[in-house]
């Protein structure tokens, strides 16, 4: 059965080999004229978290999806200390660039939100439009001590039930409502087997390392870079049990920025997966204003 999408690769300024998935367009014609869209990952993930999404936005758009150095089929980075955002961001602005991308849309959740306002900073004028996923320029203290307790825990598993089941003991307050299917699911985007034939997560354990170091989980003074977003359209989701993104953030943002909506996401803590009625709605809703304004 063909993939929906091609697995590609380019090469980071201090020469490690790094994946993305490219979701080709599946309306040529009319995603000549539209940005392509760019999806950024949160820390411990990778492309897998946006595949639905992706194969739901290649009806018109073409989807890249990179996974940053150290997850997925990106190579390990040589030395840890390269594990921040500011590296993420030059990796992937250097893919841009390969591709001679000079206007795209993002859809970044958690630290690839950050990455969005830090690329926006960097680069201005760089997205005709934004949605960022459960992630502002200020962060709950909660939510990253939180991820503090499990990121670079190097545990395995010898079935996909007792991944999932793992996955649900550490975050069933943020997925209150899923059942074990989901927390399966769940699991397949965020492990693999191993050579071993055991299950364990799909990234270096080194990322930890620069995590633990003050600045490095949440860049300080964000707000300059989010405001360097004042051009584009943002869409803000937020989980309804969110313990990284409060409502007080999310009205600051608005206060800042002449045209950012938000959308709560029920039922769901940090992060929405991307496939919640009213994530998707607010996407499609996202495009077709970028589409409108272009």
């Amino acid at each position: 059965m063909d993939l929906p999408y091609t697995d590609r690769y380019w090469t980071s300024q201090d020469g490690l080999k790094l994946h993305y998935r490219d979701y080709a367009p599946l309306m040529q014609s009319d995603a000549e004229e539209k940005a392509p869209i760019i999806c950024l990952h949160g820390l411990t993930r990778n492309s897998r978290d946006f595949a639905g999404l992706a194969e739901r936005l290649q009806s018109k758009h073409r989807v890249l999806v990179p996974e940053m150095r150290g997850r997925g089929q990106s190579e390990y980075a040589k030395d840890w200390q390269t594990y921040t955002p500011m590296h993420y961001v030059g990796d992937v602005l250097g893919l841009l660039d390969e591709l001679k991308i000079a206007r795209c849309i993002s859809i970044g959740t958690s630290m690839g939100g950050l990455m969005t306002f830090m690329m926006a900073a960097v680069r201005p004028g760089l997205f005709g439009g934004v949605v960022i996923n459960d992630i502002g320029p200020e962060i709950d203290p909660a939510g990253i001590a939180r991820i503090g307790t499990y990121v670079g825990k190097a545990r395995n598993f010898p079935t996909w039930v007792h991944a999932a089941k793992a996955l649900q003991e550490g975050g069933a307050s943020s997925f209150p409502q899923y059942d074990l299917q989901r927390w399966i699911e769940m699991a397949k985007r965020v492990m693999v087997v191993s050579q071993n034939g055991r299950i364990g997560f799909d990234y270096d354990m080194n990322i930890a390392e620069p995590f633990k170091q003050p600045g490095n989980a949440a860049p300080p003074d964000l707000w300059p870079m989010f405001e360097a977003l004042r051009d584009a359209p943002v869409m803000v989701l937020r989980g309804e049990l969110s313990d990284i993104l409060t409502p007080e953030t999310i009205e600051e943002m608005t206060r800042r920025h002449p045209d950012v909506q938000s959308v709560t996401v029920p039922g769901v803590g940090h992060a929405p997966m991307l496939d919640e009625a009213e994530a998707l709605a607010a996407i499609d809703h996202l495009l077709e204003r970028v589409e409108a304004s272009a």
